[in-house]
């Protein structure tokens, strides 16, 4: 099913087990997270819901940008949409685990949905994201102690420097989450295989009725 809203994939009725909100990068699209990565993934107990930006994008400053009015009115419209998507799958499918998974502005989106520590899912996985805006920007810092997240980013990624994810890493140890971070020397800006892996995993385990481990090999 594809709409305004997103795309709906995978599990449906009663062989729902666990839930996955997907949310894809600047100037791309659900269908391009679906042939990107849910294609390589092996997830046959798991609904998931892929939104869309309107006009492709979440935001239109780079997540390293300090924060402005206008970019902070973009960010809080697009965590209302966020948090809209993820409570329509919830009460579609109650009682079941979710996980958060984004990639590039979609896991910066995803990082900052945590942090504001509403209704917060039960695992995060951000390929290449960080915290969106400067350390100097007041911004939510409310991601709950003990949420397994596991976060990916690249040496030369040319929209989030290494650094900034790192950042974002030691934010979020620092909250007390449950925190795996991988760093993928050379790898262009596009989710590896490794990291589908551990994508993968981390719904299997949630799928189990047990909170993700984050221990497959990279």
């Amino acid at each position: 099913m594809a709409s305004a809203a997103g795309l709906r994939r995978g599990a449906s009725g009663m062989g729902v087990r666990a839930l996955c909100v997907l949310v894809h990068g600047r100037g791309q699209s659900p269908e391009e997270m679906e042939s990107h990565v849910l294609r390589r993934l092996f997830a046959p107990e798991v609904a998931f819901l892929l939104p869309r930006a309107p006009g492709g994008s979440w935001y239109d400053a780079k997540a390293i940008d300090p924060l402005t009015e206008v970019t902070r009115a973009q960010l809080g419209e697009a965590l209302v949409r966020l948090a809209e998507e993820i409570s329509v799958l919830r009460s579609d499918f109650p009682g079941r685990p979710l996980l958060l998974a984004g990639f590039s502005q979609g896991a910066c989106l995803s990082i900052e949905y945590v942090s504001l520590g509403v209704d917060p899912p039960q695992a995060l996985t951000a390929f290449t994201g960080c915290r969106v805006g400067t350390s100097t920007c007041a911004r939510p810092d409310s991601a709950p102690a003990g949420l397994p997240v596991y976060l990916s980013g690249s040496d030369g990624d040319p929209w989030i420097p290494l650094n900034a994810m790192m950042a974002a890493a030691i934010n979020l140890g620092l909250r007390g989450t449950r925190l795996r971070a991988d760093v993928f020397p050379g790898r262009p800006h596009e989710v590896s295989d490794a990291e589908v892996t551990m994508l993968a995993g981390a719904l299997t385990d949630l799928a189990a009725g047990r909170p993700p481990g984050f221990g497959s090999a990279r």
